[in-house]
């Protein structure tokens, strides 16, 4: 009995608390986007605007209750990005129009036999065009850009074609839906690009730049939190979590390139902008953020290394950190990335260094298990060291296709660029045949 009257003294407790956490909730997620805010008014907006059809009697008069579909429209159609609002709507007005303009010829050509023959012919036509289409789904390519597009193509012909041949009313009011789903698309696309756009492309250039930041940020405190006692790591490990966002981002990234895809030239982004290559550059970010995970593993590690062995370290750590950032500012300031290249020089002659002195160090008396656990670090950061080329790669190749301009003509930084990798290569070179 006591348990029970607990029970029921909680529920209320419960209730009362999550009440009082709601308005935290709300503030929260105003604070990590305030564009949330302004898109949400937005929407209001736009639905408020194709609303006045039902107010004002001369708009409802020339539509009828077709107005409803431009409401519909603005709801289904209006996303947070300028890009995804275009390709929806582009995809539904595009699709309502090609249905509609071939649910009406097949109307009209299942009508020409006679009665008897119409339904026979109404169900082959909608059996050919609804295989077909749903066939069509399964490529990929038009699954990611227009399957939307695809499934209203289906309802809109199937509305007109099928219901037509019941209810003639359906085949005159086909032309007022066509006409008020237009209208709510481009309400919605007028709203979405002139008050506050929000564009899907810039979201995603900075995306790439700060999850090089992150990158960077968990480099250049590896090095000394590797080294530091374990009861002294958990008070800064957290700042070097960033990279994880990263392993999770490939989602985000796809949908942010195709809702680019659709978008207008804006800001310094033009029309023909390599959007896909960002798919590439945040592929070779996840196999570097991959790395960095298991170096993460690293910290919980009991295993000290000598002081000579950590400077190594910290150096290679430093200056392939340094490189990132490096990068991720020449993608935020669209400029060709060459200053970067020093630093990946001094990062190969690190690992060089610590190479020849893990090898020296195996033919002394020292302990195996040290031995392994610094050349497990040792390997991770040649590899992280090989993903940050690839990635350096990757942004000399989308500063070409995109034309990065430099402060001046161009020519001096290029030859600066030669410059530093040959110096690069030179280093490199020397150290091997050093070595050897």
């Amino acid at each position: 009995m006591e348990a029970s009257v607990v029970v029921v003294e909680d529920e209320p407790a419960k209730i009362r608390s999550k009440v009082g956490e709601f308005p935290g909730k709300i503030k929260k997620v105003a604070e990590d986007d305030p564009r949330r805010i302004v898109h949400s008014f937005k929407v209001g907006l736009a639905i408020t605007l194709v609303s006045l059809f039902y107010y004002f009697d001369p708009l409802y008069v020339g539509f009828g209750s077709s107005t409803m579909w431009a409401v519909l429209t603005v709801i289904v159609v209006f996303e947070f990005s300028v890009g995804a609002t275009l390709g929806k709507g582009l995809n539904r007005g595009l699709a309502t129009f090609l249905a509609g303009t071939l649910g009406f010829g097949a109307h009209h050509l299942a009508a020409l036999p006679g009665d008897k023959i119409q339904p026979i012919l109404l169900g082959i036509f909608v059996f050919i065009l609804a295989t077909t289409v749903s066939f069509l789904r399964f490529f990929p390519r038009m699954k990611v850009r227009y399957d939307y597009g695809l499934l209203m193509f289906i309802l809109t012909f199937c509305l007109i074609s099928v219901s037509g041949y019941r209810d003639e009313e359906v085949l005159r009011m086909a032309h007022k839906r066509v006409s008020t789903i237009i209208i709510g698309g481009f309400t919605a696309v007028f709203v979405c690009i002139f008050i506050y756009p929000i564009w899907a492309g810039h979201d995603l250039h900075n995306l790439a730049a700060n999850n090089l930041e992150n990158l960077a940020t968990f480099l250049q405190g590896f090095g000394d939190e590797y080294f530091t006692k374990s009861s002294e790591r958990e008070s800064n490990k957290a700042s070097l979590q960033g990279f994880k966002s990263i392993l999770n981002s490939k989602q985000s990234e796809e949908s942010l390139v195709n809702s680019a895809r659709w978008e207008p030239r804006h800001g310094r982004f033009k029309f023909r902008h390599p959007w896909k290559h960002y798919l590439k550059m945040g592929s070779l970010t996840r196999q570097c953020a991959y790395r960095l995970e298991a170096l993460n593993g690293c910290l919980y590690s009991d295993v000290q290394a000598s002081p000579e062995t950590c400077a190594k370290f910290q150096e290679t750590c430093t200056e392939l950190g340094k490189a990132m950032n490096e990068l991720a500012a020449a993608i935020k300031t669209m400029s060709p990335p060459y200053s970067h290249c020093a630093h990946i020089a001094k990062a190969k002659n690190a690992a060089g260094n610590l190479n020849s002195l893990l090898r020296t160090g195996l033919r002394k008396d020292i302990d195996m298990v040290e031995i392994l656990a610094v050349a497990t670090v040792a390997s991770l950061l040649l590899d992280v060291l090989a993903c940050t080329e690839k990635i350096s790669e990757s942004i000399h190749e989308l500063a070409s296709l995109a034309h990065f301009k430099n402060g001046k003509d161009g020519k001096p930084d290029m030859d600066k660029q030669t410059q530093v990798q040959q110096r690069s290569n030179s280093i490199v070179l020397n150290h091997v045949i050093t070595s050897e």
